[in-house]
């Protein structure tokens, strides 16, 4: 099998980082560097992009548009992990397992969008519902979330290493960059309200979508998500109604740090048969970010899907 080469354009922030450490054992990709003098040297990115397989982007939005173009003109696939291509026009969606197809999809594309922590949570919930009509897609949704400070990347890592609040909300004007792509990909006409967090821990997010639905669906609902992801690798639907006993009736967002794997829980309660609540538990630093954009090299390059996409045992 081929070694490929893939350059990281902004490898020092948290998810940089996260992808090189996956990728140090990986046995089919090298990752290349750069020069640290030559690192805002246009010319000599886009020399070093025209040489390798794939550039990564873990760069601000501003600078990963500048840096795509310099892809572009070089003639290098693209894998973009900021916000600035998750809905653009010609650019593919990296959530494998948002609907059939998509692999297909990514594996062929030249630009492909490596969707958001956030993002990756509410759209695992609500895609395979909205598609399959048991939740109308012109309702309002009201999304809640709490997520480790790494999510805030390298500023905010340095805050809370000298300590911080336990909770902050934030975002409070209704105007989240990931609100843009939940609402394309959950295929949704009606803009959700996202409310998200962050709490006094480096990795673990939870996702939490109260709906409010025909009396008795919980476990219609519930059904839905385990056939949507009966074979992936990566999502697993836990049994209805159930927490783990070792934090019941607590629950906890640490659950999958490290790993690139998502678990989702749908909860009810039988005096209340008109709603349920949904979950997503996810590695911010996961299946939020370093962790797919791994898998999403791995389906770009044809290499098998999940090698290296969790992080090395130390």
């Amino acid at each position: 099998m081929s070694l490929y080469r893939v350059f990281i354009d902004g490898q020092a922030g948290t998810t940089g980082l996260q992808i090189r450490q996956r990728l140090a054992l990986h046995p089919h990709i090298e990752v290349v560097t750069i020069a640290h003098q030559l690192r805002r040297d246009n010319q000599a990115r886009r020399e070093l992009m025209a040489a390798v397989d794939v550039t990564v982007l873990c760069l601000p939005d501003d600078a990963a548009r500048e840096s795509a173009q310099l892809a572009e003109d070089a003639g290098c696939r693209v894998l973009d992990a900021s916000s600035a291509h998750r809905t653009k026009p010609g650019w593919v969606f990296g959530l494998p397992e948002l609907a059939p197809g998509q692999r297909e999809t990514i594996a062929s594309a030249r630009q492909v969008a490596n969707p958001g922590c956030y993002a990756t949570g509410g759209i695992s919930l609500l895609r395979p519902l909205i598609s399959q009509g048991l939740l109308p897609d012109d309702a309002v949704y009201c999304i809640n979330a709490i997520s480790g400070y790494t999510g805030g990347g390298n500023k905010l890592v340095e805050q809370y290493a000298e300590g911080g609040p336990a909770y902050s909300a934030y975002a409070l004007d209704f105007s989240h960059k990931h609100i843009p792509e939940i609402q394309t990909w959950s295929q949704l006409s009606a803009r959700p309200v996202f409310q998200p967090a962050v709490g006094n821990f480096d990795q673990g997010m939870l996702v939490f979508i109260p709906v409010v639905h025909a009396a008795g669906h919980s476990r219609d609902l519930h059904t839905a998500l385990q056939q949507w992801y009966e074979a992936e690798t990566f999502v697993k639907v836990q049994a209805f109604n159930e927490i783990e006993p070792t934090t019941a009736p607590m629950l906890t967002p640490h659950g999958t740090n490290g790993s690139n794997n998502i678990e989702l829980f749908v909860l009810a309660n039988p005096a209340y048969s008109d709603r349920t609540l949904l979950i997503a538990r996810l590695d911010n630093l996961g299946k939020g970010a370093s962790g797919a954009a791994v898998q999403n090299l791995n389906i770009m390059l044809g290499l098998p899907e999940s090698l290296c996409t969790n992080l090395p045992v130390a």
